[in-house]
């Protein structure tokens, strides 16, 4: 099963400066583990504490995750995840 990852630009540098990677997994938190375990400065900036950063969103098929069954949200092959870093400012 391939799932793919959307690299936002500022993580780009640690996943070989490759926009889009493929991973595989059953859920999410599967996926995002494959991710980690070929990149893993990539999962010190997603995850804090086994969970993922506050300021860190993840959407399936564009979809925010936090509104499925966050990191237990069942993938399939073909889907994609984006990790898209919250941006502020005033």
């Amino acid at each position: 099963m391939t799932i793919k990852i959307q690299i936002p630009t500022p993580m780009r540098q640690h996943a070989d400066g490759k926009t889009t990677v493929e991973v595989a997994g059953a859920t999410v938190q599967a996926a995002l583990a494959d991710l980690s375990a070929k990149y893993p400065a990539i999962a010190e900036r997603v995850f804090k504490d086994g969970k993922v950063r506050q300021f860190i969103n993840v959407y399936l098929n564009n979809e925010d995750i936090r509104y499925l069954d966050s990191l237990a949200t069942p993938v399939k092959d073909g889907d994609e995840l984006a990790i898209i870093p919250a941006v502020a400012g005033g």
